[in-house]
């Protein structure tokens, strides 16, 4: 009896230390998810990005849980007009001062401005200047191609910046940081919905403006924003709500009013 007593608390013994080998493991393996820090948004670009003009409310709305956004865009800007009247040093300092409870994300739209102000190696060597400062604050800079004109010539969208696409993708590249074709979406949208829907989405009481958004087009492309932005960073779904409805409209190229 005192054999078989002392097996079986030596077996009981055994199995207890296995489950707590496994009760540990599994506290190893999910406490570092739980522990990431969530994001923290600041949106940098000219008017197209703005909360009143662009699609940056749009993109911001979808923000839930723990995540954090500002919108920082400022129109009339460039990459060189942006980072002056202390725009840029205030945004280093926000990046230091949240990055211990967040993780900085700064998606940058720029090219509408430096088109009529910069050549395209300035706009190329702005964008990389710009990545590599974020990066070095402590924070993650994301690259987006501008923004389509729905302006058509034709029946076509007019391609105003095929290269200036190019440019900021090559300047992503270069510096190391993600990019989202926001110009190349944007276009087979707006070329997909056709000339009388895209201008749904015109700005201004006049609704002529081809270049901005009304609340409408901010809701529309501010999706298309983020669902390339989930595309390459699916880590970050969590942080926002989804729209399956507007998104699968979006992928298909069908006409959507923002209010999926």
């Amino acid at each position: 009896i005192y054999r078989a007593t002392t097996f079986t608390i030596m077996k009981l013994a055994m199995v207890a230390s296995v489950l707590l080998a496994a009760a540990n493991f599994g506290i190893a393996t999910i406490l570092p998810e739980r522990a990431t820090k969530p994001p923290y948004f600041i949106l940098i670009g000219d008017s197209t990005v703005t909360a009143n003009a662009g699609w940056g409310t749009g993109f911001l709305d979808y923000l839930t849980g723990d995540a954090k956004g500002e919108n920082r865009a400022k129109s009339g800007t460039s990459t060189s007009s942006w980072q002056s009247n202390g725009r840029w040093k205030d945004l280093l300092e926000t990046i230091e001062e949240v990055k211990e409870e967040y993780r900085p994300i700064v998606p940058m739209q720029f090219g509408h401005n430096d088109q009529k102000y910069l050549s395209l190696d300035e706009y190329r060597a702005y964008i990389v200047q710009m990545v590599t400062d974020i990066q070095d604050a402590g924070g993650k800079a994301i690259v987006i191609t501008p923004l389509t004109r729905r302006l058509f010539v034709d029946g076509k969208v007019r391609e105003d910046f095929v290269e200036w696409r190019g440019k900021a993708i090559a300047a992503a590249k270069d510096a190391g940081a993600y990019y989202l074709d926001l110009t190349l979406a944007s276009t087979n949208y707006v070329n997909a919905i056709g000339q009388e829907n895209a201008q749904y989405y015109n700005y201004g009481d006049a609704g002529t403006d081809r270049t901005h958004l009304n609340s409408a087009g901010s809701k529309v492309f501010g999706r298309m924003v983020l669902d390339l932005l989930l595309q390459k960073r699916s880590d970050l779904s969590e942080y926002f709500t989804s729209n399956d409805a507007l998104s699968k409209l979006i992928a298909a190229g069908d006409f959507a009013t923002g209010d999926e």
